[in-house]
């Protein structure tokens, strides 16, 4: 008995959604692009942390040393260094090896050039390249030079800078920029979601008034609150997932031609990542879908029974 009645539910609330039409398809659009911009925002939210991970892998520590600094001083930093379990990696370059490299990088500047090569001596630094076995172990790693045991090694005295800090603001400040973007993006999806559910909650009011009269027969004839509200939340339903099929069809080509034309610029092929997560992105949409659907009918056949 519980199958046939399920069965008469699911059906009469079908026919709910088919016979309502113009209405039916109204709500299936203003909840399409609801559901669209919920998705968009994980995808935006995907390709910041991928733009933000890709500064963090490049993130480092580089400590330069004054010119006249001994080998055998930046040698005894450099042991102590690789002492510290937040250090992955460090890679030295002497001063001649800097001189070299800053020529190639000034290579069409003629006057810097010029301009070094009439100097007596070599101005440049030797310099200390110190990877992070994570990027939030940079500043601890900054902090071991104001440390005492940095200043029993004399670290102090022949450092000429530590370009850390220069590199933690920028982080930092993208960092807030992508939780300005979260809240933004909640905050957006929040309000869409408010209005998808006014505007369904309208459609089923509409669809149960279309419906008063087979309403009251089944009153009349002893049928139940839920065999009644049935039907109903289950025209909400199929409102969300008929969104939810057709939000997940249109970004098939939008994420095709995003991945052929930002790929280079957010660092993630934005087509790529919605293959990869196809089932938890259908699993979002879906169950958004039939969540405001289902919450609005209920709302909307609760009010008209109370009635």
């Amino acid at each position: 008995m519980f199958l046939i009645n399920t069965k008469r539910i699911i059906v009469s609330g079908y026919r709910n959604f088919i016979r309502s039409g113009f209405i039916s398809i109204s709500s299936v659009l203003i909840m399409t692009v609801t559901l669209f911009v919920i998705t968009s925002l994980i995808f935006v939210q995907a390709a910041l942390n991928s733009s933000l991970n890709d500064i963090k892998e490049k993130v480092d520590v580089t400590v330069y040393f004054v010119s006249d600094t001994e080998v055998s001083a930046i040698e005894n930093i450099e042991e102590a260094l690789k002492n510290l379990p937040e250090v992955r990696d460090i890679t030295y370059t002497s001063q001649d090896q800097a001189l070299v490299e800053f020529k190639e990088r000034h290579s069409n500047d003629y006057l810097t050039l010029q301009a070094l090569d009439e100097l007596d001596e070599n101005p440049l630094g030797a310099s200390l390249n110190i990877k992070a076995k994570d990027p939030s172990q940079y500043e601890s790693i900054s902090k071991y030079f104001e440390s005492d045991d940095a200043l029993s090694r004399g670290a102090l005295t022949v450092i000429d800078k530590i370009d850390y800090h220069q590199n933690k603001i920028v982080i930092d400040r993208l960092t807030s920029i992508i939780n300005g973007a979260k809240k933004l993006g909640f905050a957006v999806s929040l309000i869409l979601v408010l209005i998808s559910i006014l505007i369904t909650f309208n459609t089923i009011r509409l669809i149960i008034y279309m419906s008063r009269e087979e309403i009251n027969v089944m009153k009349l004839v002893g049928a139940g609150s839920k065999y009644i509200r049935g039907p109903f939340i289950v025209s909400g339903i199929f409102v969300g997932v008929v969104s939810s099929l057709v939000t997940i069809i249109l970004f098939i080509p939008v994420s095709i031609w995003l991945g052929n034309q930002i790929t280079d610029f957010v660092g993630i092929n934005l087509y790529s990542y919605y293959k990869s997560n196809f089932l938890q992105l259908f699993i979002i949409m879906l169950g958004s879908g039939v969540a405001i659907g289902s919450i609005s009918s209920v709302f909307a056949i609760h009010r008209y029974l109370q009635k």
